[in-house]
């Protein structure tokens, strides 16, 4: 149908398979521009398979996390209401009946994490308490109208079934403006009235249940304040003064989202408001705390087969602590790192479990062994073989494939073994003063991967700390490593460490540390004697000499069995690090499950909007990968989209910009990619669609920040950035 108006026969239909498209979207994104073989299409599957095992463990992981504030909230949502209903007649009803039960919630600074905190808390809200749930954000409610309006619409909205609301669309929407037309507490009064009667009257057999279940034929109002320091103070204290005065007809409860201090909601609301208010504080696990567990059960396990190198990971950390605090941005960087790594890496498709990789090795061409000769780890490898075998694993495919998987399965078994180790010595290390090596596990993880951990200056003072280790203190730490070495899948080739911990904790039980009389004496006056001498020689040189001796003599103390067994212990543990926490660049084919491509993760991450800008401006075949789009130098493509060729255009001009001369420049450069004269145009009037194009580039540009109207001349516009890439 023919329309005047670009506005008219604009539509917006939501995909019921969004899902679905997602995916096929982000496959052809995946393959773009590239022949669709056989191996890319095994390593998109691969890709998605993993990320969507992460994924799931991420969020059984954010369940857990919460399961515990979460059951208090719902308790004291619980209690709150039954309560007043129980006593109706005691007299803290009269002293309650005017206060507003409210949790305080402290979430921490992680802001970007509060969205799905209380989308999880609302969604388990209407499962298992009460289908009156509302979320409001600051942005949305600055005024008392607009709160009740979005409180009012989203809590008699939930009325209309879903599959009636693509029919009754029309209707709906006609509603919702009638309600707006009456936002009142007394309004929302009388609908919940009305909806409980309602629901008792379908119910009888709820009547004869006891009073303390009275919550289930009248369920509370949740209302959910995400961000509390985005509200205006002005509209929260009115809203609750209001809401006060209903607390008799509606059981409402007040959930506030803190991300400073609880002292804010006090600052927020005088005494006259805040005494109207029930508080109880509740407090989430630190996101620091948070990210410890998560990094625990995606990056320290064998159980994604994908891993990240030491400087990758200490981008994605850094962007943690010197940014947003944001878990769940922690975990889009994880997302990021691995597509990165299966879009960039051919030989990705072998990172998988050892069973898929050996299935897969056998299937490889002859393009992908050349590929594998020609990682550099593999090289590595090769060149420490005998001439022999090296011309075997040059030349012959299939016996190359038979070592790879050979390789493949001992890089799974390093990991095996070097996970239980390290999570041994962050144990050992991570009760030492002032953390030699790192109080997260975090810290010592990336050490480890970036070079020999036993080599360092705080791992020697680590153990000189550890040699003064009380008895107690190092059976408990032993007692602790057994429990990880036992907990670990790997079990047969730690066994004989395991064996040897359980030795040793047999020998602490048995050790009987008081050491004969005459001994003690002995060293009192190996102890008395040097110090007499110290009192009667006032020379420096026979001081100094003295001092040597002293010295000498503690090195040639003899050691307690205690003493001697601490040590045997401490130099077995320096033996497991220096054999199983090797550098993973010292395994061959590393490359394959080690993402460490760092400069595009935080490119990505921390990109430069305005650089970002400018070259896809300047140059737009960076990011649309378009042959046609490449150019030389400076020139303009006249197959360029129409914003970048009148941001070319008025790189060229001054200060000013004439507007006219602008649009004939622009349709010179445009009528040259449609083989048109702009010399032949009717009348030397420009085409109406080009004046279009012209006006809304010129437009976007005026909304990107480059250009901005003068009044100075009327027919001019003012550049405001100078400088290109």
């Amino acid at each position: 149908m023919a329309t005047s108006s670009v506005s008219k026969g604009c539509f917006v239909f939501k995909p019921k398979d969004s899902k679905k498209r997602k995916i096929s979207v982000t496959a052809d994104f995946f393959i773009k521009g590239k022949a669709v073989s056989e191996n890319d299409r095994l390593r998109f599957s691969t890709y998605v398979s993993l990320w969507q095992q992460m994924k799931e463990e991420t969020e059984r992981l954010q369940e857990n996390l919460n399961e515990k504030i979460f059951d208090n909230l719902l308790s004291f949502i619980k209690k709150s209401h039954i309560q007043l209903h129980s006593k109706q007649n005691d007299w803290s009803y009269r002293m309650r009946c005017s206060e507003i039960p409210a949790a305080a919630v402290v979430l921490g600074v992680n802001v970007p994490d509060h969205e799905m905190t209380f989308q999880s808390l609302s969604d388990l809200l209407k499962q298992s308490l009460t289908p009156h749930v509302v979320c409001l954000q600051g942005k949305e409610c600055t005024t008392v109208k607009q709160v009740l309006q979005k409180v009012l619409m989203n809590l008699m909205g939930g009325t209309v079934n879903d599959e009636e609301e693509d029919e009754e669309g029309v209707h709906h929407s006609v509603h919702f403006s009638q309600r707006k037309m009456h936002c009142s507490m007394a309004s929302l009064a009388g609908w919940y009235s009305a909806t409980t009667q309602k629901s008792t009257s379908n119910s009888p057999s709820k009547k004869r249940k006891s009073s303390s279940l009275g919550q289930e034929q009248s369920p509370p109002i949740v209302i959910i304040f995400k961000d509390l320091e985005s509200f205006l103070p002005k509209v929260l204290q009115d809203f609750i003064i209001i809401s006060s005065n209903y607390i008799q007809q509606l059981p409402l409860v007040l959930v506030f989202g803190i991300a400073t201090s609880p002292i804010t909601l006090h600052r927020m609301l005088p005494h006259a408001v805040s005494s109207l208010l029930c508080i109880e504080l509740f407090q989430s696990l630190s996101c620091t705390d948070h990210l410890t567990t998560v990094i625990d059960k995606l990056v320290l396990t064998t159980k994604f087969p994908f891993k990240l190198n030491g400087k990758v990971l200490q981008v994605l950390i850094s962007i943690f602590l010197y940014h947003d605090f944001s878990v769940r941005n922690f975990v889009k960087g994880l997302q990021l790192s691995l597509l990165e790594h299966f879009y960039s890496h051919p030989l990705s498709l072998l990172c998988c479990t050892p069973d898929e990789a050996n299935a897969r090795v056998q299937n490889l061409t002859h393009d992908d062994c050349e590929l594998i000769r020609q990682v550099p780890s593999f090289m590595g490898y090769v060149d420490h073989q005998d001439s022999e075998k090296q011309v075997k694993l040059l030349t012959n495919d299939q016996y190359l494939k038979d070592d790879v998987q050979k390789l493949l399965t001992d890089l799974h078994s390093y990991h095996q073994n070097y996970f239980p180790i390290l999570k041994c010595l962050h144990i050992s290390t991570s009760s030492l003063p002032k953390y030699p090596l790192g109080k997260q596990i975090r810290e010592l993880y990336i050490t480890c991967l970036e070079r020999n951990i036993w080599e360092t200056e705080e791992y020697s003072s680590a153990f000189q700390l550890l040699g003064m280790m009380a008895k107690d203190e190092l059976v408990c730490l032993l007692q602790k490593c057994m429990e990880v070495l036992k907990s670990s899948k790997q079990q047969t080739a730690l066994t004989g460490a395991m064996q040897k911990l359980e030795e040793f904790l047999t020998n602490f039980q048995k050790l009987d540390d008081v050491a004969p009389v005459a001994e003690v004496k002995e060293n009192e006056d190996q102890k008395t004697s040097p110090r007499k001498s110290l009192q009667e020689k006032t020379d420096l040189y026979q001081l100094q000499k003295t001092l040597m001796e002293m010295k000498k003599s503690r090195r040639s103390k003899k050691l307690s069995r205690f003493e001697v067994l601490r040590m045997e212990v401490l130099e077995f543990l320096d033996k497991l690090v220096r054999q199983y926490l090797l550098p993973p660049e010292t395994q061959p084919l590393h490359e394959v499950v080690y993402f460490s491509a760092a400069s595009t993760i935080r490119r990505h991450l921390n990109a430069a909007p305005r650089t970002a800008l400018q070259t896809a401006l300047s140059n737009p075949y960076y990011y649309l990968q378009n042959d046609v789009l490449r150019s030389e130098g400076g020139s303009i493509t006249n197959t360029a989209p129409d914003i970048c060729i009148v941001y070319k255009l008025h790189l060229e001009c001054g200060r000013l910009i004439n507007l006219y001369d602008w649009l004939q420049a622009f349709v010179t450069v445009v009528s040259a990619a449609e083989e048109k004269d702009p010399d032949k145009m009717s009348n030397g009037q420009v085409d109406e669609v080009l004046h279009a194009r012209f006006i809304r580039a010129v437009s976007e540009l005026e909304f990107l920040g480059f250009i901005k109207p003068t009044k100075q001349k009327t027919d001019h516009v003012a550049r405001l950035t100078w400088g290109g890439l």
